[in-house]
């Protein structure tokens, strides 16, 4: 029997070094134990580590190769066996001895005849166990994802962004001058209408109550939003398909706007124009109630007009629509209703006198703000007007002046189209319209909301000429002459 200084010897005699004939330190303490067998009744012997680097070996460990029936005395559990290197866990459970032996020689270093060829690189999908040992990874091995799962093919679709804010690609914004093959029109096609039916009379009551509500339903800000979403897109500004920009030359509204081709675009913008104006009169002209409810009007269009304005939503055509109602002589002439206005609303009142018509004034002279960032889309009627031979008040020497600034104001606008249209974009990053305000601020809508689905089609001019006496008659029994 060894006592346990001996023992204590035995362990703490050194090694000498490994030479490369000498053989491996594991042969060398094996021999000594198999020399001294009463060793293993009084000093158990240390689970031995195999430096092996094959995965089938792990299941092995701690068992000697002379003695294959010390298995269970020797053995450890898998699970607490260390990882030797970066082997991956290829089995979940301790494999059958007489599987892995067969096959591969892992004592010796010695492999099948023909090493099978490694399979790609290829990342595996990690998926639990149907026991409570937790899931395992392998790298060699790849694993589908389980059949009963939603797939990832199949997995839900991310909702598509709107067409407004669509990235241009930039193939598009550097390619080559292309002639132009027609005039273009970004009025959307007419389509079933949610507010008005096949054929309708001028001014139905029932839809003009509906478009009150609808519109005091929203605030001035989202109601400016929705106006620079359809101004941004009958101005040829946002949503431009790529067979469009092939006809008219140009990639952008602003640009065609300038070249003689774009005739068709220059009246379609000045018919909007007047348009909107003349359903922002209505708004107010139409209002037979008490006082009050004229004069509420009234600070509605003043709060759209300020929400439009540059530094806001920079939609300088719809504020000079807004404006343009507010102006129009049947309007501006109600003074008992412009009186309630300065005694109930006395900051909308002066905002409208001190501010919106001095800009108002200085954007149809041709000397406003239109710089991209402050402003989304630029003021083009005095522009349009001009190529449209439309003749410039006031003197020849103020005339001239204006004629100049307002023709090198629009070679800036088409410069600057890009740059405006990643602004609007920008502005509109993130907005849902409401589809029934967004159809009541279209051409198309007011046009047949005015005119009746028998008149929208009479002559523009026409059309302005009978609307302006109606308003007029509106207007004088809101306020007679005295």
């Amino acid at each position: 029997m060894w006592t346990t200084e001996a023992c204590c010897k035995c362990r703490a005699q050194p090694l000498n070094p490994l030479s490369p004939r000498a053989p491996c330190r594991c042969h060398r303490m094996e021999k000594t134990l198999l020399a001294n067998p009463g060793t293993t009744a009084s000093c158990p012997a240390r689970a031995r580590k195999w430096s092996n680097s094959q995965p089938a070996d792990l299941a092995h460990m701690g068992q000697s190769r002379e003695d294959p029936t010390g298995i269970e005395a020797f053995a450890m559990p898998v699970s607490a066996l260390p990882r030797t290197g970066s082997d991956p866990v290829l089995l979940k459970a301790p494999a059958p001895l007489g599987t892995v032996a067969n096959s591969l020689r892992a004592s010796d270093g010695q492999l099948q005849a023909k090493a099978p060829a490694k399979p790609p690189r290829t990342p595996s999908f990690e998926l639990p166990d149907a026991s409570e040992r937790p899931p395992t990874y392998c790298e060699l091995v790849p694993r589908v994802p389980c059949v009963q799962g939603t797939s990832l093919s199949q997995s839900c679709p991310e909702p598509e962004a709107p067409w407004w804010e669509a990235e241009e690609d930039e193939e598009e914004e550097n390619r080559c001058f292309t002639r132009p093959q027609a005039e273009i029109s970004f009025c959307p096609p007419d389509t079933p209408s949610c507010l008005l039916g096949p054929q309708n009379r001028p001014l139905e009551p029932q839809v003009l109550h509906t478009l009150r509500g609808l519109f005091l339903e929203h605030h001035p800000g989202s109601t400016a939003l929705h106006l620079l979403l359809v101004d941004c897109q009958a101005t040829g500004l946002l949503g431009v398909t790529r067979v469009q920009r092939d006809n008219m030359g140009v990639s952008s509204g602003l640009e065609l706007l300038t070249l003689p081709h774009g005739c068709r675009l220059r009246l379609e913008l000045l018919e909007r124009h007047e348009t909107l104006a003349l359903a922002g009169a209505l708004a107010v002209l139409g209002c037979s109630g008490p006082l009050e409810e004229r004069a509420a009007a009234l600070r509605g269009l003043v709060e759209l007009a300020l929400a439009l304005r540059p530094g806001a939503a920079g939609d300088l055509p719809g504020l000079a629509a807004v404006m343009g109602a507010l102006l129009m002589p049947q309007v501006s002439r109600l003074e008992h209703t412009w009186r309630q206005l300065r005694r109930s609303h006395t900051e909308v009142a002066l905002a409208f006198e001190q501010e919106l018509k001095p800009l108002m004034r200085a954007l149809d002279e041709g000397a406003g703000p239109c710089d991209p960032g402050e402003v989304a889309l630029p003021h083009v009627a005095p522009m349009v007007r001009l190529l449209e031979g439309e003749e410039v008040a006031g003197p020849l020497d103020e005339s001239c002046e204006r004629l100049l600034r307002t023709l090198h104001g629009a070679r800036h606008m088409a410069r600057d189209a890009p740059k405006f249209r990643k602004v609007a974009a920008q502005r509109l990053l993130g907005f849902r319209p409401n589809p029934e305000l967004r159809e009541a601020l279209t051409t198309g809508f007011l046009r047949r909301l005015l005119w009746g689905s028998r008149g929208a089609g009479a002559p523009r001019a026409e059309r302005f000429e009978k609307f302006q006496r109606v308003l007029g008659v509106l207007s004088q029994r809101l306020e007679p002459d005295s």
